[in-house]
């Protein structure tokens, strides 16, 4: 048996479905043994929700006043020390997961995985490299503990229906004082969460400035889209850095992805191959963005945006 430990991530309230598309993939491990932990201050509702999970086992709510804020540098030495019980221990491959997985490996002193995309054994994933342009298949050495993160883009969510056991874990771990939790600011939206949305649109530098931006905010406002932007549009201080779609920025698999005014280099591509439609706005029919869209509009996006608008009512 394949004992399997997930960290979900949460923001107090809410489960990311993040966690459930991890406990998709540990689902693919023969004979595995799902438990989730979940840290936090006051963990009870999201460990409520992560028992609901199919496939889920246990979970382990670990509750302590430190835990109230998602530090990597706290939250690392309580997972080290969880983990010893466990063969394998996943994280999403979210900003929170890429965070704290390198750390938890590092204090293991064991290599971690990244991007685990597929599954053909306990021991062996397949993973993206060279931007999404190559599959590699990896095989981890089966007697050492396995931490890996997982890509979340290329899983389907665990559904619910599960019914696993809760009990709170107490852990005699020192935590360090270097690190601790000033201030959060974010962008307040009503519109879903980029990386979790069925429907995104996204803006590039074609847009020409954060002003008109305001187009994409429009239209996405009429169909309950997230919005997000190219790399090249944040560089030009057009959209926040967390607007970013590719490789360097959020990687996506929503239902349907429209980009606007985007080229497609290959690091946007990267973030996006994974959605299930793509839809692509450009005025150059040569653009790199057609050959892997699934729908393809040339034309000017300031005459084309507000008709689909008008359209939509």
């Amino acid at each position: 048996m394949h004992k399997i430990l997930i960290i979900g991530e949460h923001d107090g309230k809410t489960l990311n479905p993040a966690t459930a598309k991890c406990v998709t993939c540990a689902a693919g491990i023969p004979e595995a043994e799902i438990t989730v932990a979940v840290f936090g201050a006051d963990t009870s509702t999201v460990a409520t929700q992560a028992a609901a999970l199919s496939g889920v086992k246990a979970v382990l709510r670990v509750d302590r006043a430190e835990n109230l804020h998602p530090l990597a540098a706290i939250f690392a030495p309580q997972l080290a020390a969880l983990a010893a019980d466990y063969t394998h221990v996943f994280g999403p491959s979210t900003s929170f997961g890429k965070d704290l997985m390198p750390r938890t490996a590092a204090l293991l002193g064991v290599a971690q995985v990244s991007d685990l995309m597929a599954v053909e054994g306990a021991y062996r994933f397949r993973r993206p490299i060279y931007a999404g342009n190559a599959i590699v298949t990896v095989e981890a050495d089966p007697s050492r503990k396995l931490i890996a993160t997982v890509r979340v883009a290329s899983f389907q969510a665990a559904p619910a229906g599960g019914n696993a056991t809760v009990a709170s874990k107490s852990l005699d771990v020192s935590l360090p004082s270097h690190t601790r939790y000033i201030g959060a600011k974010s962008g307040s939206t009503d519109r879903p969460d980029l990386q979790t949305a069925a429907r995104v649109i996204s803006g590039g530098r074609a847009l020409g400035s954060a002003e008109n931006f305001k187009l994409l905010f429009s239209l996405a406002d009429k169909l309950g889209a997230a919005v997000g932007a190219s790399r090249a549009a944040v560089d030009a201080g057009y959209a926040p850095n967390e607007m970013q779609v590719g490789q360097t920025g959020k990687i996506i698999s929503p239902e349907i992805y429209i980009a606007i005014g985007i080229s497609g280099a290959i690091q946007h591509l990267t973030g996006i191959k994974d959605a299930r439609t793509i839809v692509a706005i450009n005025k150059d029919g040569e653009a790199p963005i057609f050959e892997v869209a699934d729908v393809g509009l040339v034309g000017d996006l300031f005459q084309i945006v507000p008709e689909l608008e008008r359209l939509i009512g």
